[in-house]
């Protein structure tokens, strides 16, 4: 799981393996394979990162 901040300021942890679609427009907006969407406030780069980051973990171990 990456840990992400809505734009409430509200923590989330979300599953990468979900993730269909990252977006900015200019909010950073979050679509998931099941239709879902969510509005954070990271970059796109910042959320590539950490999803890079926990692949690079799980494969690791």
């Amino acid at each position: 799981m990456i840990e992400l901040t809505k734009i409430s300021g509200s923590k989330v942890l979300v599953n990468p393996d979900l993730i269909e679609l990252v977006e900015e427009t200019p909010d950073t907006v979050i679509a998931f394979t099941t239709g879902r969407k969510i509005i954070v406030k990271e970059s796109r780069q910042e959320i590539k990162n950490l999803v890079k980051s926990y692949r690079r973990d799980i494969f690791a171990n």
